[in-house]
């Protein structure tokens, strides 16, 4: 005995060593094949990440791992993923690893993790999934291209999934997320049944109008499966859509040129609950408790082939009588509510599928509403005929239903419209082919957001619609904040812009008492408490404000105030037209700063950074208001803080804007012309001013007085230069040229025609050679340079060369007075010549000796030579 199990644990060790390195010799050999057998079957570059082979994992079965797969289209889809995935496994018996290379391997189980799947059909109607060599291509090798694998199913799961389904065609997208799904049958009979559970969210858009988004649909089905003909049919199962119950009866059945379909499906009972159930339950909620009275059923039939060119024939019912229902922890009840729709299609041809309302009804207290219609052609030149009558009280919406809003609703919408219309017509703004009469209101209506400082409130807003898309605003008033708006206009394309999404377009007159800017600025912080009980964070958080992308519209607007951040401006009026979120504004006019604005240019906030460019006109604006409220007339000319008066100005400039709309100060670029009509100076109110006045100390600028003074500037580069202008203080003449940055770095050159007996010792011995009269007449420039900042200033005065100009003007004036008596004597002292001077030739009484003495006190005077006078003179 213990012989023989001596020899059963060698044999079990011997097979269990096999079994561990059986994969060594097997998985280079079968990834071969499967290489092989996807090269010589597949137009695509299929690869993976790591092909495992095991026996222990799934024995008695042997497991075949994928990992990090993908297949990759080729033209005419070249660089689409036609799949990919996580993990593929297949299982299949370790007899099938024996097998030679002319038998298929046969596979049990599939399973799929994190896959993907994207079919595409493009507008030619070539399809990316089409991936089959064809029949009479070449084979790689001499191996029979059937050769490989086949399907023996017992078990297939498809894990954590999504599946993209996408015609160009005719703009069908349907996604499939968070796929699960799993079936269990014998693949390997003839017929058999196949059990099912699948569970995923469904997406499905048809051309722009989304009809489901996440919908939750589950399917629990006994299908009976004949493989030799292609047909599945529905036996035992149950269908939710989110939370609506369906049971299906019928077939699928897939021929060689088409799929034939013959199924009907309806609601196993017909309890108004099945209503709600079809709303996402992140908007219905929870069911329990709800009352509900009345019925809901729907009953559909599709029936047809589908190929390039049909779908199934379909008659769906949804119908409703006299039911209501009420939320046990909400206070109203929806009642009296009553449906009775159809989607059908009676062709098989797309285009003609068509959604037909004979009547949905409900009412809410004592309002009722009501609307019924049709919408045909649904794939093509959409038919709309719809007619909408009734009351609705916005803010019983969250009391009837467990809805979370964004914000609470207030308001009452009235409607008696009727409409028809094909979407051609509203696409191409053939207005003629456009049939709407009715009215419709809405009152005492409430909206707030975030990106306002405070709620919109809307107290009435009245439209009237007729043929040809005529649309009147006959009123609208609302008020946010200190502001209140009054407008009335029309309105030339309301149905393009609500059905596709065009721009919104017409003329407005709109007026107001105040209109604060700073009620359409979003807050400029928020705060937020960290865990921390002791520390509060405050962040800034500005929204950038933007010029609404769909409006195309004119607006005549008047106002009698207007408020931006601390600047109000009165009696404003103008015209702005608005497109392609840019503002252009005309003939602006307003009282502001105790003058006159006249203004036009454009803002636009289409690109990332905004931009504007604008014509300024300011008349008789006060100047000591102007320069603290306008922020950026304070960087043009900061000195002007120490004036009190008026001036004119024109600016022209254009620039970059930041989020809240103001100038990019160090992007501006432009000119401006100012005229200062009449301004006192105070020194002390910048320090530019009051050093200069300390160290010239006669220029009394204590008692300056300005009057018509203009001067003109340019910016370029964050630099404001500044053209040569002059002014007048107490009889001296001052000259201003240069330049200043934004950074309050100046490099000015002043140049003061002062009396020159303002410099005292400096010139007083070359005055004391004029008679009085002349030396009090006298004046010389001073030069000035003035560099540093504005509030830390340099200030050099150049008197040498002041000196040096007066000096040289004294030569010149005493040379001219004795040019005609004495131009030889002179020649004989500075040339040494021997010529002597005709002295007859003058009235005057001056003699060669007198002359010569005059020169020589001059240049000693210059060089500082200046010998005493023993005459006492």
């Amino acid at each position: 005995m213990k012989k023989f199990l001596k020899i059963i644990g060698i044999f079990l060790g011997v097979v269990l060593l096999l079994l561990a390195l059986s994969p060594l010799f097997f998985k280079g050999t079968l990834e071969k094949l499967v290489k092989r057998t996807i090269d010589n079957n597949v137009n695509a570059t299929v690869s993976w990440e790591d092909f495992d082979l095991s026996l222990f994992r799934s024995f008695p079965d042997a497991a075949l791992t994928i990992t990090n797969f993908s297949v990759i289209n080729k033209a005419p889809f070249a660089g689409d993923t036609l799949a990919s995935g996580k993990q593929l496994k297949l299982d299949m018996g370790i007899t099938q690893l024996f097998k030679s290379g002319d038998n298929p391997i046969k596979i049990d189980a599939l399973s799929l993790d994190e896959a993907f799947v994207n079919i595409r059909i493009d507008s030619t109607g070539q399809t990316n999934y089409d991936i089959a060599v064809k029949s009479d291509a070449p084979l790689n090798d001499d191996t029979e291209g059937n050769a490989g694998f086949s399907f023996d199913l017992k078990k297939y799961e498809l894990k954590n999934s999504r599946i993209n389904y996408l015609d160009e065609s005719t703009q069908t997208f349907l996604t499939l997320t968070d796929v699960n799904h799993e079936g269990t049958g014998d693949f390997s009979l003839a017929e058999s049944e196949l059990d099912t559970e699948t569970n995923a969210l469904v997406s499905f858009r048809l051309g722009d109008i989304e009809y489901l988004k996440e919908n939750s649909v589950t399917l629990d089905a006994v299908f009976q499966l004949d493989l030799e003909n292609q047909k599945y049919t529905f036996l035992e199962n149950e269908a939710k859509v989110n939370e609506l119950p369906l049971t299906f009866n019928g077939f699928v059945k897939v021929n060689e040129s088409n799929n034939e379909i013959d199924l009907t499906f309806k609601t196993p009972s017909s309890d108004f609950k099945n209503f709600l159930a079809v709303i996402p339950k992140v908007y219905a909620k929870n069911l329990d408790g709800v009352t509900t009275t009345g019925n809901f059923t729907v009953d559909g039939m599709l029936k047809g082939i589908v190929d390039d060119t049909y779908i199934p024939k379909m008659d769906i019912k949804i119908r409703s009588d006299n039911a209501s229902f009420k939320y046990p922890d909400l206070p109203k009840t929806v009642r009296n509510i009553s449906i009775n729709a159809d989607l059908k299609n009676e062709t098989g041809l797309l285009k003609d599928t068509y959604l037909n309302i004979g009547g949905i009804t409900f009412k809410i207290d004592d309002e009722l509403f009501n609307a019924n219609g049709s919408i045909r052609n649904l794939t093509e030149n959409m038919l709309v005929n719809l007619a909408l009558k009734g009351t609705l009280n916005l803010a019983n919406i969250e009391k009837v239903f467990p809805i979370e809003l964004d914000q609470k609703l207030s308001g009452v919408f009235k409607a008696d419209v009727t409409t028809k219309f094909d979407m051609n017509s509203v696409e191409k703004e053939q207005y003629q082919n456009i049939e709407t009469n009715g009215t419709a209101s809405l009152s005492d209506f409430t909206y707030s957001d975030a990106a306002f400082n405070n709620p919109i409130a809307i107290s009435k807003a009245a439209i009237t619609m007729s043929p040809g898309n005529n649309i009147s605003l006959n009123e609208i008033k609302a008020t946010t904040g200190q502001t209140d708006i009054a407008a009335s206009g029309s309105i030339q394309n309301l149905l393009p812009f609500l059905m596709s999404k065009q721009d919104l377009k017409g003329r407005f007159n709109v007026t107001s008492n105040t209109f604060n800017l700073n009620d359409f600025m979003a807050s400029e912080s928020k705060e937020s408490k960290t865990t921390s009980e002791e520390t509060t964070q405050i962040t800034s958080a500005k929204d950038q404000i933007k010029i609404p992308d769909f409006l195309n519209a004119t607006l005549d607007f008047s106002a009698k105030k207007v408020i931006y951040d601390n600047l109000e401006l009165t009696n404003v009026k103008g015209t702005a037209s608005i497109a392609n979120e840019t503002a252009n504004l005309q003939n602006v006019t307003s009282n502001i700063l105790g003058g006159n604005i006249a203004f036009g240019g454009n803002v636009s906030t289409r690109e990332q950074t905004p931009s504007f460019a604008m014509e300024l006109d300011l008349q008789k604006i006060d100047i000591d208001e102007s320069f603290k409220k306008l922020e950026i007339l304070s960087f043009f000319a900061p000195i002007a803080k120490a004036l009190q008066g008026n001036l004119n100005t024109k600016i022209n400039l254009q620039g970059k804007l930041n989020d809240d709309l103001t100038p990019q100060l160090t992007s501006l670029a432009g000119s401006a012309l100012a005229q200062i009509l009449t301004a006192e100076v105070d020194p002390e109110k910048t320090p530019l001013l009051s050093k200069l006045g300390e160290q010239i100390k006669f220029l009394n600028l204590d008692q300056l007085s300005l009057r018509d003074v203009s001067t003109a500037l340019t910016f370029e580069n964050g630099n404001i230069k500044v053209k040569p202008f002059d002014f007048n203080v107490k009889g001296i003449k001052v000259d201003v040229a240069g330049q200043h940055g934004l950074d309050k770095n100046m490099n000015y050159n002043v140049s003061l025609d002062v009396p020159a007996r303002y410099l005292g010792n400096e010139v007083s011995g070359l005055l004391a050679k004029l008679d009085e009269k002349e030396a009090n007449e006298t004046t010389v420039k001073l030069p000035v340079g003035i560099t540093g900042t504005f509030n830390n200033p340099k200030i050099a005065l150049n008197t040498q060369a002041a000196v040096q100009e007066l000096t040289q003007r004294l030569i010149e004036r005493q040379t001219d007075k004795v040019k005609d008596k004495g131009k030889d004597i002179i020649k004989d002292i500075l040339g040494g010549s021997t010529n002597t001077a005709d002295t007859t030739k003058t009235n005057t009484p001056t003699t060669k000796e007198e002359t010569t003495k005059v020169v020589k006190d001059i240049l000693g005077g210059l060089f500082g030579k200046k010998k005493k006078d023993t005459t006492g003179n």
